[in-house]
């Protein structure tokens, strides 16, 4: 957690990874981030992975350091103090981070007449308003098909949200561009963030829509070797697996001299006319030939001797483990990183929490914050945010409009 953006106040009504890993990025820089769900629980309130007593450690995840408002959405009072929480007034204020529909009551046409410069920032599918998640946008563009061993003729799923987790970081920066530009002009404006546009930006960005375009042919399956660079997993002597990539020249000479295979590779060179230091494409094209040789060398020593001469030598490499395995043997996944503290949770667990991952020499870096129990901040925000009177606040709970902690997990 950092205080950079303290003062800055964000209404959040976003569900599942893309929104609420943006307001969770906003939060751990310091934003107050206010999220409000139905008063029964948002639609991902229950998401797997769960604690063993029922309740989402992914909710508890996403949802770090914001504050929470309960409010009944299935009814129209309940809906018009979303619309308020949204459009409340304060000059660092007005900004609506969601992934509610573009054309339903919290659109930016209806928000924008009780505040003109909002800024709104909707995270979506597709532009055209189509619904998508990670994983169907995956499968709309190809990347089940680079994705697997090489024999594999089916599609294989990739596990990790990319699309999800990129939009998210997006959808912050470009709040806080649009921030900028309300400074300067003060004027407010509506922010479109589809995960689809992300995923097929990134795809140009890499040269992957050129590759294709121009090559005719999509590009094969790769199974666990680097695509136009040279890298694999290897097993050592003593059955350790080890995930090795050598991109720079320097990765490259590293990993030579920690296997003493220079004269082998000198004499490959001269076979084939190439120079594998200068040329990262040249270890690609003839990693047939290369990957016996250090396939070789790997797997004639045992680990802790490959360790020992990889990490000499600047050679980049890994273990391959299990998240299990790393949690109880790596010290990088443990309290000894600065990036993650033991909390406790709504869930009734304490367990090691990240906070914000980047690390900034000018700024305190404080302990990351548990999540909030489900409508845990209610009256402060209805009180604070919306200036409602102890009255008031008593009759919208009198009538069942919000809710406010029970203690129960959300």
């Amino acid at each position: 957690m950092y205080e950079l953006l303290k003062g800055m106040r964000v209404i959040e009504g976003a569900s599942f990874i893309a929104g609420p890993s943006c307001g969770l990025h906003l939060a751990q820089m310091g934003a107050e981030v206010i999220r409000f769900d139905d008063i029964r629980g948002g639609p991902d309130s229950g998401r797997w992975p769960l604690s063993p007593n029922g309740a989402s450690f992914y909710w508890e995840g996403l949802n770090k350091g914001k504050k929470s408002i309960a409010l009944d959405l299935s009814r129209p009072e309940g809906r018009e103090l979303a619309m308020r929480l949204a459009t409340a007034p304060g000059a660092n204020a007005g900004f609506f981070l969601t992934n509610f529909p573009a054309a339903g009551f919290l659109s930016h046409e209806r928000l924008s007449a009780l505040r003109k410069d909002l800024i709104t920032l909707r995270v979506m599918g597709w532009a055209d308003e189509r619904p998508a998640v990670d994983y169907t946008v995956n499968s709309a563009l190809g990347i089940p098909f680079m994705t697997g061993p090489v024999r594999e003729t089916g599609p294989v799923n990739h596990v990790l949200p990319a699309w999800d987790l990129i939009t998210g970081a997006y959808a912050a920066f470009a709040l806080l561009a649009a921030d900028r530009d309300r400074a300067r002009t003060g004027k407010g404006c509506e922010i479109r963030v589809p995960l689809g546009d992300l995923a097929i930006a990134t795809l140009g960005h890499l040269g992957q829509i050129a590759e294709v375009t121009i090559s005719g042919v999509d590009r094969p399956r790769m199974g666990n070797e680097l695509f136009g660079a040279f890298g694999r997993d290897f097993v050592t002597k003593d059955g350790g697996r080890i995930m090795l990539v050598a991109i720079t020249k320097r990765q490259w000479t590293g990993l030579i001299a920690a296997l003493g295979l220079e004269s082998e590779i000198a004499s490959l060179e001269k076979e084939l006319g190439v120079s594998f230091l200068g040329d990262e494409g040249a270890r690609f094209r003839h990693r047939d030939r290369l990957m016996p040789l250090v396939e070789k060398g790997i797997g004639a020593l045992p680990r802790g001797e490959i360790v020992e001469r990889f990490d000499k030598h600047g050679v980049c490499w890994d273990d391959f483990r299990t998240l299990g395995e790393a949690l109880a043997a790596d010290p990088r996944v443990s309290a000894q990183n600065p990036l993650l503290a033991r909390v406790m949770h709504p869930s009734g667990h304490e367990y090691l929490t990240p906070g914000a991952a980047a690390s900034i020499a000018s700024a305190e870096r404080l302990s990351p914050m548990r999540a909030p129990r489900l409508g845990e901040h209610t009256d402060e925000i209805l009180a604070e945010v919306l200036h409602l009177t102890n009255r008031e606040i008593g009759e919208l709970h009198d009538s069942g409009l919000v809710a406010a902690e029970t203690g129960a997990a959300p």
